[in-house]
């Protein structure tokens, strides 16, 4: 019985690869699939947050490796997914791997892809750009904050190349968790800003202050910022080289389709971005406290998340690993369903979304906010 146990606290950090995986297999299994994949996960996601318990522990592992794996393995899952959903779509797939798919899975591809519906490929754009976000940016997020260790490095910057945002793994590390809650944080969402806006707003900043920041460092060590130095141009690279295998892969449709799902994931980024601060202030030259992020201990999202629902104590000490994380501080605001399920949410009714925060806020104010922060939107 220990030992069943052991073997589910390690388990439960594979979910995402698995989901992954089983993505694929609902595509290769043709008409209605993708479809029914997609609206089946949803639901489970929605569903399980409301009524699972709550993820508050702090558990310890003995091996960590294994945890590390199964963000690791997130990669490979992802360019397979990619190039899939690439040759879906595209017009140009290789003999050798359509005949490999017919070889070893006795899949007649072209048969599969002509069975598909429209509500299939919307379907398939959907999960996929989710799954991208699930696989790429959030490991990728755990992995870039990591910042001695040269290989999580290196995974962290390549899976942040599928949604073209090689400017998360600088701005974000060097200047959202500095600015965080300020005036000037573009990833901080102001109260009552729409969601649509903050999304363009957000990205368009991030991008300047990635450069600018990344400009600041090269100049320290006399470098050029047009060299193989910046890690932004660096970054674009890396991106652009997954978008000409895709035009390979799948020619112009091919391609395009992967770089409509880039962009639709890091919208995706950019709405958990407003999510986690949405509302919340911080007075200039104060400390982050754990009152400055909204938090989730919802099981599910947690565990699609890397705990990146603990986002009080990513704050407090970005260093620690996501199993480290502690989601029971008094001071941390809580969001009344999970992250993913809020993700929905505000996308599909942002309306609803500032309904049901403006309660949350008005909470925040009297219960957890300095004076400073309370009286903020007040006086604007």
């Amino acid at each position: 019985m220990i030992r069943m146990n052991m073997m589910l606290k390690y388990c439960k950090y594979f979910i995402p690869a698995v989901t992954g995986i089983l993505f694929i297999i609902f595509i290769l299994m043709g008409q209605n699939y993708p479809t029914y994949f997609f609206i089946t996960w949803s639901l489970f996601l929605f569903i399980g947050d409301y009524v699972l318990p709550r993820d508050k522990e702090i558990e310890q592992f003995s091996f960590p490796a294994i945890l590390n794996f199964s963000i690791y393995i997130n990669l490979p899952i992802l360019f397979c997914l990619i190039f899939l959903v690439v040759s879906v779509f595209g017009n140009n797939s290789p003999n050798w791997y359509i005949e490999g798919l017919y070889s070893t899975l006795s899949v007649d591809f072209y048969q599969v892809v002509e069975s598909f519906t429209l509500l299939d490929k919307i379907s398939i754009i959907f999960q996929t750009t989710l799954l991208i976000g699930i696989l790429g940016t959030v490991p990728g997020h755990e992995l870039t904050h990591r910042k001695q260790n040269k290989f999580d490095m290196f995974i962290g910057n390549w899976m942040l190349a599928f949604s073209w945002d090689c400017t998360f793994a600088i701005e974000h590390v060097y200047g959202h968790h500095k600015d965080v809650c300020l005036e000037e944080d573009p990833a901080s969402a102001k109260r009552g800003e729409n969601i649509y806006l903050f999304i363009v707003r957000a990205s368009v900043l991030e991008q300047i202050s990635g450069w600018r920041l990344e400009a600041e460092r090269l100049k320290r060590r006399n470098q050029n910022i047009l060299s193989v130095h910046n890690r932004m141009i660096i970054g674009y690279s890396r991106s652009l080289i997954i978008t000409i295998l895709a035009f390979i892969f799948g020619g112009i449709i091919g391609m395009a389709a992967f770089i409509l799902c880039a962009f639709i994931a890091k919208l995706y980024l950019e709405a958990i971005n407003y999510i986690e601060h949405y509302g919340l202030v911080r007075e200039r030259g104060k400390p982050v406290e754990m009152r400055h992020s909204w938090n989730s201990n919802h099981f599910l999202s947690s565990i699609y998340l890397c705990n990146v629902t603990r986002h009080s104590d990513h704050h407090r000490s970005a260093k620690l690993y996501f199993w480290e994380l502690n989601p029971t501080h008094d001071d941390a605001p809580l969001l009344p369903y999970g992250y993913l399920s809020m993700l929905y949410l505000v996308l599909i009714t942002p309306f609803l979304y500032k309904k049901i925060m403006a309660k949350k806020l008005a909470y925040w104010d009297q219960n957890n906010a300095t004076e400073y922060e309370r009286n903020y939107y007040a006086v604007q």
